[in-house]
């Protein structure tokens, strides 16, 4: 799978850019698109408003960890892995029984834009499974992406020559379009531009930038970790009277 967003709706983490990436290996968000498609010829690739896009393959996909694609009231949503708990999660959110991740997924994040009543690392908990997904809502211009706790599928982010923040699955498809600008997406982490990156897993603690150096002691982007000795004061949590997204920044 692969995904890019122009840097109008967000660059991500600065950390992530490198300044040892080179001119000629390192590819604009589309350029690297066009790549991605051109090597996949069942590749179906969906234009995201005018904001990026979003393909994915079933090309050397693992049987244990389908990738799928998927768009409702102009939310896109790529999903790789399962979840093992999706029929109770199928009856929570209201779904039929032939509901794949993706569209889980969907529902959860427009429950959380609505009418949540709770934080987004609450609802992220309650996937167990192996799982990695990338949501844009083309409505309110928010990216949400998200890995599970033990890292069982991987998930890669990096920076575009043109500033745009990519994703994929395959770190193949990253190095190629952004030699050093890439990085792991952490574990048990999600990110949404405004809110930026945060552990769901240990929400109340700051995510840390570490330096990533390569096999040939070039400065990669950097990785990112739980910082257990800072801590956030508190987290909100959205009653039916406040607005989800002044307190998360998860629209514009």
């Amino acid at each position: 799978m692969f995904a890019f967003f122009h840097s109008s709706v967000s660059c991500g983490p600065e950390e992530l850019r490198s300044p040892t990436s080179r001119k000629g290996k390192w590819k604009s968000g589309p350029e690297m698109m066009d790549s991605f498609v051109e090597a996949r010829a069942e590749a179906v690739c969906l234009k995201v408003t005018d904001a990026g896009a979003m393909a994915f393959s079933h090309q050397n996909q693992n049987l244990l960890q389908p990738r799928c694609l998927a768009c409702v009231d102009d939310v896109f949503c790529i999903f790789v892995g399962c979840l093992d708990n999706l029929a109770v999660l199928r009856r929570q959110y209201g779904l039929c029984m032939n509901a794949k991740e993706n569209m889980l997924i969907i529902e959860a994040y427009k429950a959380l834009r609505d009418r949540s009543p709770y934080p987004p690392d609450q609802v992220l908990n309650d996937l167990n499974g192996s799982f990695a997904f990338v949501l844009y809502d083309a409505s309110s211009h928010t990216i949400f992406a998200a890995a599970d706790k033990e890292g069982k599928v991987a998930l890669y982010w990096g920076s575009a020559s043109d500033g745009s923040l990519v994703f994929s699955d395959d770190p193949n498809v990253l190095q190629d379009g952004c030699d050093k600008s890439f990085a792991p997406f952490p574990p048990g982490c999600m990110f949404w531009n405004g809110g930026g990156l945060q552990s769901f897993e240990h929400p109340l603690h700051k995510m840390q930038a570490v330096t990533r150096v390569d096999s040939e002691g070039q400065m990669c982007g950097a990785t990112f970790r739980v910082d257990k000795f800072s801590r956030i004061n508190s987290i909100p949590r959205v009653g039916s009277a406040c607005n989800w997204a002044n307190l998360y920044s998860f629209t514009n």
